[in-house]
């Protein structure tokens, strides 16, 4: 039985499958490379100077934000150099009735705390100034919420599979496969695949399109395969966890605790006493296991879970920007449940940090950021070349279909 045509129609037909949600992936990917950059473009306003200044504390933060307005309460809070960004939502349960909030983001001085705008995140209808987190959405659920990122995870689970398929597909075969033609066993392996990683110029455009597709994808194969993988860990988190859990020691609050009966409206444990006891792990993990603690970057509050979550950059930290140095907080009892270091604890913690660093481009600075850009284009280019072969093939089997009927006849 010959095993190469099914995984060359599987490849083909699977690609098909996915080739408008790549695209999408790919186009919008090239501009998250450089989110920030533009969405400070768009938005000049809500950034600050950076000189020589030390930025609020993030329960500072936190506490500015929820006295602008005594209707909403803090969830969340991500601090950079330049803003310090805090999630909120309606401190009373909305009913069918009342109006849907105006904003669920404000934009802080982070060295002040003055107010600089807010925005319904991802709401076109507010005008650019959501442009970028549009396309983040569309990037990460294709705009559609949790349909979306079903979508989009299970498109990226057998985008991770088919990277092996394709691999598969370049590799050379072992004989001659036409009646006549010279035996391939006399050349080396390297000989025979070296084809398959090169661009013949000079031939056809049907043959330039299908060198485009099959050397493309083996010069990218490497991050096409992370960029796959880390989209399953990013919209199929249960899924990634239990593959990662069997393979590795990975530990994650979001999947080993379960969801309270009710989400925590009111905690027992305040913004304020949650960071006292973060304090202690912190100086603990500095004296005990010398780790070095240099800024805070989060401050968040899972509801659904029940717990607190505080991110700081350490010198176990590898990206460039933010930290996932984190230390997780019961908001009933304040007992630690878990201090997750993104290197160096855990090997599949450590696999996941270095999959997160390389998709969002947070690690090795512009010249890496410029790579992904670049890539995403290559994905958009690699769908394309897969449609424009298929639709050779497909062309080709139409006329030799409708070439048979005469040729029985006669």
């Amino acid at each position: 039985m010959k095993i190469r045509p099914f995984w060359v129609l599987l490849h083909r037909y699977v690609g098909l499958a996915m080739t408008a949600f790549l695209i999408v992936v790919g186009l919008t990917g090239c501009l998250l490379a450089f989110y920030a950059e533009l969405d400070a473009a768009i938005n000049p306003q809500w950034s600050t100077s950076t000189e020589d200044r030390t930025p609020l504390g993030p329960l500072t933060l936190l506490e500015s934000a929820e006295r602008f307005d005594p209707t909403i309460k803090a969830d969340a809070m991500w601090l950079s150099e330049t803003a310090a960004t805090v999630t909120v939502s309606p401190r009373m349960v909305r009913n069918d009735e009342s109006p849907e909030p105006a904003y669920d983001q404000l934009i802080l001085n982070p060295y002040t705390g003055e107010l600089l705008g807010q925005r319904h995140w991802g709401d076109l209808s507010q005008g650019l100034q959501n442009l970028m987190p549009f396309i983040y959405k569309l990037h990460y659920a294709l705009a559609l919420g949790d349909i979306g990122v079903w979508i989009l995870g299970i498109t990226a689970l057998v985008w991770t599979l088919d990277c092996f398929v394709g691999f598969y597909l370049t590799l050379p075969p072992g004989k001659a496969h036409r009646p006549g033609e010279k035996s391939l066993a006399s050349k080396s392996f390297w000989q025979r695949w070296q084809p398959a990683w090169q661009i013949k110029c000079s031939a056809s455009k049907t043959r330039i399109n299908f060198d485009c597709h099959r050397a493309g994808g083996l010069w990218l194969w490497l991050a096409l395969l992370v960029f796959a993988w880390s989209s399953v860990y990013m919209n199929l988190g249960g899924f990634y966890s239990k593959v990662m859990q069997s393979v590795s020691e990975y530990h994650q609050p979001w999947s080993e605790f379960p969801d309270l009966p009710q989400p925590v409206q009111h905690p027992q444990i305040g913004w304020r006493q949650a960071q006292d006891i973060v304090q202690v792990e912190l100086n603990r993990l500095e004296q005990q296991q010398g780790i070095k603690i240099e800024l805070p970057s989060g401050f968040w509050i899972n509801r659904a879970k029940g717990f607190y979550v505080y991110a700081v950059k350490s010198s176990a930290d590898i990206q460039d920007h933010g930290g996932q140095t984190r230390v997780v907080i019961d908001a009933k009892s304040g007992s630690v449940k878990q201090v997750l270091l993104p290197t160096g604890q855990y090997s599949g913690n450590t696999i996941t940090s270095w999959l997160l660093a390389l998709h969002t481009a947070n690690i090795w600075g512009l010249p890496y950021r410029i790579f992904v850009c670049v890539l995403g284009l290559a994905i958009v280019m690699l769908s394309v070349t897969g449609v424009l072969i298929w639709l050779k093939k497909r062309r080709r089997f139409s006329v030799q279909f409708q070439a048979e009927p005469k040729h029985r006849s006669k």
